[in-house]
């Protein structure tokens, strides 16, 4: 390991092997020489001087790439992509004439960038169902445990810890309906030539308009794609960038709110994300336990919702039919936020898997709260056995409130309003029969049905499809 010179360290530490090989020069270059030879094969097909020994040839050397040749050519000639050719020429002595016949620089790599984000959205697919799958176990488990819901992060109606997790569960859904939609209409560029018109293979084939369109309809096949961009200029338009860097972005921003959630729930001691044994949350205070994987995931989901502004900006920029302002960018913005959101989807399978409740705290502040929720159940309780008026109960119930919350927020004292309200012969009830109202399963609702059925209506028949998906445990590094 290099300890003097810059590494991303979203390749050093923080994604995957298998999605920084998708994006490793080898990868690169592999794929280029499997265009070629679907090039060569679907020219030859279509009855151009290419022969089955030469596509022979070049199958043979499709792997073995002499890099150490390619980057001296490359030294001279300063295009990579001549600087390839001339070196699968060297090895394939027969073919050398044929190769990257007709085409122009994008045919390898603006085809090898939607190949490589295509596999790297399967990826992001696949850790995306686990997740969901992690989440699942959790919110089954913990489907009617009661706790106290907040909005504005203010005490609101109780729901169930299961619940809660459902609405992370539902945000994940729609990000898989994305990354399936965005699958689904995958597209290659095909063959286009130097301005999109297909010219030089126009002239290739002497004027056959149909063998032209063969040519694109071929290459996507031998490729394992339904068909190409019915039109593009020099390159795909990299409006597809940013259809898939939005993808990327709604997963970050899903994963952005589960991590603030969990910050926010560790705060209050009911649920931590993992700890292991020997783990250090302070270097000054040994009692912390910092939720360090939440936070990652919030400042990684942060770098690629910022990210996406690269590709709305660089499609607006594109001039006519290419400029090469996008490049660099595409190098940078691309491979990153599919970097970025590896990480993530590990850090969120890691927490999900792990998560710590405690059920004791949960129960505390929920009862403490409890006895302002359930004053509508006692006043509707007088008023149905005993005549009250409701009137004349709401502004005792008024007035007992505002008591009890001076006790706790002005005194620090506990929450005393049932003791009150028992006092008050108005209400005509004994603290006895109050504490058996402060049921909490009594003020969740629907809750523990509405996570049931979620779980098999929605999720179980949606997570089917993916049955042939591994379950992987990943490694963190905190």
């Amino acid at each position: 390991m290099a300890r003097d010179t810059y590494e991303s360290p979203l390749s050093s530490r923080y994604a995957d092997k298998e999605m920084k090989y998708l994006f490793s020069p080898d990868m690169k270059f592999r794929t280029w020489r499997r265009l070629w030879i679907a090039l060569a094969e679907a020219e030859m097909e279509l009855g151009l001087p290419v022969t089955q020994e030469q596509i022979d040839e070049l199958k043979a050397h499709k792997d073995d790439i002499n890099y150490e040749v390619a980057e001296e050519r490359e030294k001279l000639v300063r295009h990579d992509v001549m600087s390839h050719v001339y070196a699968y020429g060297v090895q394939c002595l027969n073919a050398k004439g044929i190769i990257h016949l007709g085409a122009t620089s994008c045919y390898v790599g603006d085809n090898t960038d939607i190949i490589i984000m295509t596999e790297a959205l399967k990826l992001v697919r696949n850790k995306l169902v686990n997740v969901i799958r992690e989440l699942s176990v959790f919110a089954d488990k913990y489907k009617a445990l009661p706790t106290l819901a907040f909005t504005h992060f203010q005490p609101a109606q109780p729901t169930t810890v299961g619940k809660r997790a459902s609405l992370w569960i539902q945000e994940l859904m729609m990000d898989l309906e994305d990354v399936e939609y965005q699958l689904s209409k995958a597209k290659l560029l095909g063959s286009k030539g130097t301005t999109g018109t297909q010219a030089s293979f126009l002239e290739l084939f002497e004027g056959d308009h149909e063998k032209v369109k063969a040519l694109d309809k071929k290459i996507a096949e031998k490729m394992g794609y339904q068909g190409c961009f019915p039109v593009s200029g020099q390159t795909y338009s990299r409006k597809l960038d940013t259809q898939i860097l939005n993808v990327l972005s709604s997963i970050a921003q899903s994963a952005a709110k589960f991590s603030n959630d969990i910050r926010l729930l560790q705060h209050l001691k009911e649920i931590e994300e993992p700890f292991e044994k020997n783990q250090i949350g302070s270097s000054a205070m040994a009692y912390k336990r910092n939720p360090m994987r939440s936070e990652r995931i919030g400042s990684l989901s942060r770098y690629v919702m910022v990210d996406v502004l690269n590709g709305a900006f660089t499609t607006a920029t594109q001039w006519f039919e290419r400029t090469l302002d996008d490049s660099a960018n595409k190098r940078l913005s691309v491979p990153e936020a599919f970097l970025a959101v590896d990480a993530i989807l590990n850090l969120y399978a890691n927490v999900a898997d792990g998560l710590v409740v405690y059920p004791k705290v949960i129960e505390q502040r929920l009862r403490k709260e409890l006895p302002f929720m359930a004053t509508e159940n006692i006043m509707m309780d007088a008023v149905k056995y005993r005549g009250a008026d409701r009137q004349v109960l709401h502004e005792r119930i008024r007035v007992h409130s505002m008591a009890a919350s001076k006790v706790i927020k002005e005194e620090g004292g506990e929450n005393d309003l049932l003791e009150r309200i028992a006092a008050d012969p108005a209400f005509g009830v004994t603290l006895e029969e109050l504490e058996s109202i402060l049921q909490p399963e009594k003020y969740t609702g629907r809750a523990k049905e509405q996570t049931e059925e979620f779980l098999r209506d929605v999720v179980e028949p949606a997570l089917a499809k993916y049955s042939d998906v591994e379950l992987e445990k990943a490694e963190i590094n905190v």
